[in-house]
C-alpha cells in the first residue's frame, strides 16, 4: 500500500481529531485544519494549519493532497450555515479538484436524516448530504471516489453535558438498537475504509448511529404484535 497525503479539516477534537490519528498511526502524511490546535501532541508525519473554514480567504494552498475529509463544523444555530455548509462549499471547492486527489469524504450527521436538531444545524447538514452527490457527479470524470458519513451520537468532548448526565445518557443510548454510542476511533476506521480501501463505492451516505435510525420506538412485545396483526387481518 502506498502511503498518502491526506487533509483533514476540524482536526482539534472528535472525530477530526480520530480521524488524524488514525491516518498518522498507519504511516500516511496528515495535514490538519482548524481555528484551534489538536487537544493532544500530533505522532508522526504531520502538518497543521490555522485556519476558518467559513473564510474561504484563510484556507492555506495545500499541493499533492491525495485524499480530502471535510469534517469541520458546529452545532451552535448562528454558525451552522456559514461554517457547515459554506465551509464544506469552501473546502471542497479549493482542495476536492487537485489533479491528485483521488477521494472525498464529507463527515454529516444523521440529522441529515432524521431532522432531529436545531433548524439551520438540519438546514446545513441536508445541505452537506446533497453537496456529496453533487461533488460525486463532479470528480467522476477524474476517478475520485466521494462519499459521506452520518453519524449519529459519538463519544467525543462535543457531547460531555450529555455523557455526565446519566439519567439523559442513558435515555439517549435507549433509543438505539444497540444501546450505546459510537467511540469516535470507530467513525475513523470506517473514514479509513472509504477513503483508502474504498475503489468503487462513490456517491453515498454511510450510516454509523447503532441503529437509532432503524429503532423508531416501535412496539415490540410479541402478544401486542399478535393483537395487532389480528385486528389489521379482521379490516
Amino acid at each position: 500500500m502506498s502511503f498518502q497525503k491526506v487533509l483533514i479539516t476540524g482536526t482539534s477534537r472528535g472525530i477530526g481529531l480520530a480521524t488524524a490519528e488514525k491516518f498518522l498511526s498507519t504511516g500516511h502524511e496528515v495535514v490538519g485544519i482548524d481555528i484551534l490546535p489538536p487537544q493532544k501532541e500530533m505522532v508522526g508525519n504531520w502538518q497543521f494549519f490555522n485556519a476558518n473554514v467559513a473564510k474561504k480567504e484563510s484556507l492555506p494552498d495545500i499541493s499533492n493532497i491525495n485524499i480530502l475529509i471535510n469534517n469541520a463544523g458546529v452545532q451552535d444555530e448562528e454558525n451552522a450555515i456559514a461554517v457547515n455548509l459554506v465551509g464544506y462549499y469552501n473546502v471542497a471547492e479549493k482542495y476536492a479538484f487537485l489533479k491528485s486527489v483521488k477521494s472525498v469524504l464529507n463527515i454529516n450527521s444523521i440529522a441529515t436524516h432524521t431532522g432531529i436538531e436545531l433548524p439551520l444545524y438540519c438546514a446545513s447538514q441536508g445541505g452537506r448530504h446533497a453537496y456529496t452527490k453533487n461533488l460525486a457527479l463532479r470528480l467522476a470524470k477524474n476517478g475520485v471516489t466521494v462519499n459521506s458519513i452520518s453519524a449519529g451520537g459519538v463519544i467525543t468532548d462535543w457531547n460531555k453535558s450529555i455523557l455526565e448526565d446519566k439519567k439523559l445518557y442513558a435515555e439517549v443510548i435507549g433509543e438505539t438498537l444497540l444501546k450505546k454510542w459510537a467511540d469516535a476511533s470507530e467513525v475513523a476506521d470506517l473514514a479509513y475504509f472509504l477513503t483508502v480501501t474504498n475503489k468503487s463505492i462513490t456517491g453515498q451516505d454511510i450510516v454509523i448511529d447503532n441503529g437509532e435510525m432503524a429503532s423508531y420506538n416501535f412496539v415490540n412485545d410479541s402478544e401486542i404484535l399478535k393483537k395487532f396483526n389480528n385486528s389489521a387481518n379482521q379490516k
